[in-house]
């Protein structure tokens, strides 16, 4: 048991590559949790996909021992991922922790998500130490990040720690800030066991493991624990720590972070954010927990070629398991048949799934593009979310129907304000502010409805500004708006799959550029397809695919004409017989046409 005095929990904290991960393998290498032999790049990542993709997807955790001045201390570090769509990671590590390393590329500069991490960091109410990262870089300007820091966020220049992850330059004088500057976790009067659970994982041999930040009281094996939201008891069979890899240890007491092992079967019975206190000695003050991560981007998976649909069901059941952050429920559509509805946290979150599902499942998958939710005021005042357009009730019954407003700090240099401002205020982007964080650095605040900008905004900020142009947003509520849903008729067949909610005012453009890159996509059949977008029963653009023809009169040499009119006419009475019950093959590449980043 660890004097209190002389713990540590803290998190690394900072914009899409720079350099956390790389960060936390040389505190782990220099405090000696991990060999030389047994060191890796990204120790700490250990999905293969986090490798593969370069970056962190789950917060990750290591305990580890430190001596400085003579005393030994522990050291508990999370290191958590940087992309927008993981947002609720960081929240998440950060109640579990005194103290944040807040992270600066000295080539960047302070970027976008730099900013909204800082402000989780100051709502959570923990020590921030800012360390200028990649010093060893040649285009670096450690001084200048460390001036931007304080002129963005209020966090004094002097107070920032140089170092390079790379090299080990500045670890040193970075672990002595922290055993100095960040404080111990604080006592508990009441001394009876409350542990925060902030993740679970589930192993397939050993069932769920719960991690836990201990606030008060021991917990060891044998111990009765008892879940106080869920009020499930259970009887604990292990405790350990993560030194990166998990051991058992005797007992887990106030201010350490670890994991327990109870023969939880299913990740479903561990509510993320609840209390886990001693069955006979319970407690009387529960920690207050997390909000549940709201699902922001929807699409629907269907089996492809190959897969039935209780195969991708159970690919669902087993990754769920893993990753309870995405909803899924069935749906059904005429043309792609029975599939699942699944609720995602951003676009990259989507990818993720997606490719797991495949990795993992062995299934094939044919998606639908990605939606939002709406909120649909009916006549009779009632209110309703939908996740998809084919949800959406006829429009008799139908008062109003608001989108999602987010707004958006964009930080970009101040040549390309010019070109930013074009391409938001073409995503409706509404401008509220510019602020200089240096003469040559910009941010600019906006609101968008959500839906605008899930696609393809980012890229094509990155394209504007040669890529140093970074964003971050934070859906704020709902706003009416003159919307209308499109719809797209194959063959005459609406498609729902395929349905819009749009800006009528962009209804016409963008229904008629739909179908030209429809007809791009679905291949010649047999029979001449309409293709076809409407608004509620008024058609406003068509294309026609026009139907493979074969030479029926090559054979006819000579004679009558009457006998190639007779072919011609069996020909085509054939054809309007096969249009009638012909299907259409709609291949995947349709589906995500309509969200092609040349709308």
């Amino acid at each position: 048991m660890t004097d209190l005095t002389h713990i540590r929990n803290f998190a690394i904290v900072a914009h899409i590559d720079h350099g956390k991960s790389t960060l936390a393998d040389r505190l782990m290498e220099h405090a000696g949790a991990v060999s030389k032999r047994e060191l890796k790049a990204q120790m700490l990542d250990d999905m293969d996909l986090e490798r593969e993709m370069g970056i962190t997807i789950k917060a990750n955790r290591c305990s580890m021992k430190y001596k400085f001045e003579g005393e030994e201390y522990l050291l508990n570090l999370l290191d958590t991922p940087g992309h927008v769509d993981f947002h609720y990671e960081v929240s998440r590590a950060l109640t579990a922790c005194e103290g944040v390393l807040l992270l600066v590329d000295a080539a960047q500069g302070v970027q976008a998500q730099t900013v909204a991490n800082a402000y989780l960091a100051v709502e959570a109410a923990t020590e921030i130490i800012p360390v200028i990262n990649k010093i060893d870089l040649p285009g670096a300007h450690p001084e200048d990040c460390a001036l931007e820091l304080e002129h963005v966020l209020g966090i004094p220049a002097d107070e920032a720690i140089f170092t390079s992850a790379k090299t080990g330059q500045g670890i040193d004088e970075l672990f002595a800030a922290i055993i100095k500057r960040m404080p111990p976790p604080a006592p508990d009067p009441e001394d009876k066991l409350r542990a925060l659970v902030y993740d679970a994982k589930n192993d397939v041999h050993r069932g769920v493991i719960t991690h836990v930040r201990l606030f008060g009281g021991t917990m060891k094996r044998g111990d009765k624990m008892r879940f106080v939201a869920a009020g499930s008891e259970r009887i604990v069979t292990e405790v350990g720590k993560f030194t990166p890899k998990p051991g058992a240890v005797d007992s887990l007491s106030a201010g350490d972070v670890g994991y327990v092992l109870a023969s939880i079967k299913t990740i479903a019975d561990v509510n993320i954010g609840d209390t886990i206190t001693l069955a006979h000695n319970p407690t009387t003050r529960p920690l207050p927990g997390y909000q549940a991560p709201q699902q922001m981007v929807f699409c629907d998976f269907f089996p492809g070629p190959g897969t039935e649909t209780p195969d991708l069901r159970d690919a669902f059941e087993k990754l769920w398991l893993n990753d309870s952050s995405f909803t899924y429920e069935t749906t059904s559509s005429d043309a792609l048949g029975i599939g699942f509805r699944c609720g995602f946290l951003g676009l990259l979150h989507m990818k993720i799934i997606q490719e797991r599902l495949e990795r993992e499942g062995d299934v094939n998958i044919v998606q639908t593009a990605p939606t939002v939710t709406y909120e649909v005021e009916l006549k009779d005042g009632t209110v309703m979310h939908i996740e998809s357009p084919s949800e959406l009730p006829d429009l008799s019954v139908v008062a109003d129907i608001r989108e999602p407003i987010c707004k958006a700090s964009v930080i970009v240099p101040a040549a390309y304000i010019g070109d930013v401002l074009k391409i938001s205020l073409e995503r409706r982007g509404t401008h509220s502010k510019t602020e200089y964080l240096s003469p040559t650095r910009v941010m600019l605040n906006f609101e968008f409805p959500l839906g605008e900008i899930i696609y393809d905004y980012y890229d094509r900020l990155k394209s504007a500004t040669k890529g140093y142009g970074t964003a971050d947003y934070d859906v704020t509520g709902f706003r009416s708006d003159n919307l209308v849903k499109l719809d797209i008729l194959v063959n005459a067949m609406p498609v729902d799959a395929l349905s819009v909610i749009v800006h009528r005012d962009k209804a016409a453009n963008r229904g008629r550029r739909l179908i030209q890159r429809l007809k791009k996509e679905i291949s010649r059949h047999q029979f001449e397809i309409p293709l076809q977008a409407a608004i509620g029963g008024k058609i406003i653009a068509r294309e026609t695919i026009a139907a493979m023809r074969k030479d029926v009169t090559a054979k006819c040499y000579g004679g009558d004409i009457s006998r190639k009119r007779k072919l011609l006419e069996k020909q085509k009475e054939g054809k309007k017989r096969m249009k009638q019950v012909g299907m259409v093959a709609i291949p995947q590449g349709a589906f995500m046409s309509i969200l092609d980043p040349g709308d």
